[in-house]
């Protein structure tokens, strides 16, 4: 089986998430937005061996420690989609740092762009890779079949759904993957948010403001 924990990072408070597999203790970081410290004493502190980061999207709290961590660890770095890539350039991320007084990060390459139908291996796990673009073009999600588990980074919130006035973002094409490729799913799916608590699918659908089925 799989099991998670998240931490929350940065002055965002953006949920840096630790999947292992329980059998074999192998394990991912997904989105090590930054404060690598704190995110290396966790690691430590869960007795994990990590194979590899994921990234959910591009932006700079989901992204902002991916680069030292996988030096660090001798990880590879997987996602998010290709349409991403402008987003983890030099030139982006520092205009990124610079507008919320952040350290300055350098672009990188992950060592795996992921696309819609791939799959991620943990330990003995394996995550489905659905493309979700709408707060970025890029984006994707991480779902655990058999425990109905989802990272879904921002595109989907408890209550909520994510912000679409970033470059690239599309409000149509948010919602569309919200109820065309996560609610489908299952409502018995629970999702980890980038921000926030955990909710489920059914609960979205019947509560949510932005999305729900009240929604036309």
């Amino acid at each position: 089986m799989i099991e998670a924990r998240s931490l929350p990072v940065t002055l965002f408070q953006q949920n840096c998430t630790f999947l292992w597999c329980d059998k074999t203790r192998k394990a991912a970081v997904v989105d090590p937005g930054g404060d690598l410290d704190r995110i290396r004493a966790a690691i430590d502190r869960l007795n994990l061996t990590v194979e590899r980061i994921l990234l959910t999207h591009g932006h700079i709290d989901h992204v902002g420690a991916a680069a030292p961590l996988a030096a660090a660890l001798g990880a590879p770095i997987e996602g998010p989609q290709q349409e991403d890539g402008f987003l983890i350039e030099d030139d982006y991320l520092a205009r990124q740092c610079e507008m919320f007084g952040l350290p300055a990060v350098a672009g990188f390459s992950p060592a795996r762009w992921l696309a819609d139908g791939d799959s991620v291996r943990i330990g003995d796990e394996t995550l489905q890779v659905i493309h979700t673009p709408g707060h970025t073009p890029g984006h994707v999600v991480y779902f655990h079949t058999d425990t109905k588990l989802a990272l879904v980074g921002d595109v989907l919130f408890a209550g909520s759904v994510g912000r679409t006035d970033f470059p690239r973002g599309d409000y149509p094409t948010l919602i569309r993957s919200i109820r065309e490729r996560l609610f489908p799913l299952g409502d018995d799916v629970r999702f980890i948010p980038g921000h926030g608590p955990m909710s489920t699918f059914g609960e979205e659908r019947a509560n949510n403001p932005y999305v729900g089925d009240g929604r036309v």
